[in-house]
């Protein structure tokens, strides 16, 4: 058994920027939370918010949950993540992913083709920036560098960070779904951003995390509810779970339908897409199945919750990233740490 981290994920924004986004940050790391995560969709992006948070901050880890690999190149990336590792004191977390076809191919207007390949090949081309050993080259089929393709001058070289890096060992995260992707992610990662995971089906993950090398991290998020009614505490997380797996992807391709029926839901899953696209969007949420919602999430009653910590204490996860104001954060802190 394995003592737990807790983090608090702010997410990406709605409408509107959250009010209390760094008075959160300031209660978390009061109350000895290890990181704090900022995520970004089709609005935010991800490095401005968690510079703001670090500039108010002193302690408190920033990871990015997840920064998509189609909003800036890999150098891009990797001078965002020197640059505000360097203004922090050492407390950035590159957290990374692929996002999903729709906003890749409809919001950055980039093929979503081989995504495995591309975060390798991005991942390798940040270590390259962060090791500051040479001048950059890539012969990727995505990111090449230099650049010699239709329409270049001819002109591009070779060129190393001006700046040196803070930490040639800045640590990278990959938020990772598909079987493929998570065993690369154990390979060159330093830790795994799961979207669900569950204490009581770690052999859907086992194999692919088997390699994992040593301090490997696991900031799973978990939604956290205290109520004592356990159908009221359970409900947003199915509403939750109803969107993403009834809407968030296309009909033809979903991964998160597709990991809930690796997970042991492959017919709910398959009734819940459908009731979504058929605009029922409360008979979605309504079957999606209490024991799925249970085993991801923290919620119900008080000592309910204690008693499911010590099942998450004895799993591969290192760290509970949870979302909530600050009474939440204050009786979790109680709870975990």
């Amino acid at each position: 058994m394995s003592k737990l981290s807790l983090g608090l994920q702010l997410g990406y924004w709605g409408a509107q920027p959250p009010p209390n986004l760094v008075a959160l940050a300031q209660e978390a790391e009061r109350l000895d939370f290890d990181s704090v995560w900022v995520a970004e969709s089709w609005g935010n992006d991800c490095f401005t918010p968690l510079a703001w948070i670090g500039s108010q901050t002193s302690r408190i880890r920033l990871g990015t949950a997840v920064a998509q690999l189609s909003a800036r190149t890999p150098t891009a990336c990797a001078m965002a993540a020197l640059a505000l590792d360097h203004l922090s004191g050492g407390r950035m977390i590159l957290g990374l992913g692929v996002s999903g076809p729709q906003v890749v191919e409809g919001w950055y207007g980039a093929p979503y083709s081989k995504p495995v390949t591309r975060t390798r090949d991005y991942v390798d081309i940040i270590r390259q920036v962060l090791a500051r050993q040479a001048p950059v080259t890539s012969d990727s089929e995505f990111y090449p560098l230099p650049y010699q393709g239709p329409g270049a001058w001819g002109m591009g070289k070779p060129l190393k960070s001006i700046v040196h890096p803070l930490r040639a060992d800045l640590p990278i995260f990959i938020g990772a779904e598909g079987p493929k992707n998570v065993e690369q992610t154990a390979e060159i990662a330093d830790g795994w951003l799961p979207l669900y995971y569950s204490p009581y089906r770690q052999e859907v993950y086992a194999d692919q995390l088997r390699n994992a090398k040593p301090g490997f991290e696991i900031p799973a998020l978990v939604l956290c509810n205290i109520n004592d009614n356990l159908d009221e505490a359970l409900y947003p997380v199915k509403a939750m779970l109803g969107f993403y797996i009834g809407g968030m992807g296309s009909k033809a391709r979903n991964f998160h339908k597709e990991l809930m029926a690796r997970m042991g839901f492959a017919d709910e899953a398959e009734q819940i897409q459908e009731l979504f696209f058929a605009g029922k969007r409360d008979e979605a949420i309504a079957l999606v199945p209490d024991q799925f919602a249970d085993e991801i999430s923290l919620c119900g009653p008080r000592d309910r919750i204690r008693e499911k910590i010590r099942d998450w204490e004895n799993s591969p996860v290192t760290s509970l990233l949870i979302n909530g104001d600050s009474t939440l954060l204050r009786n979790m802190a109680e709870l975990v740490l």
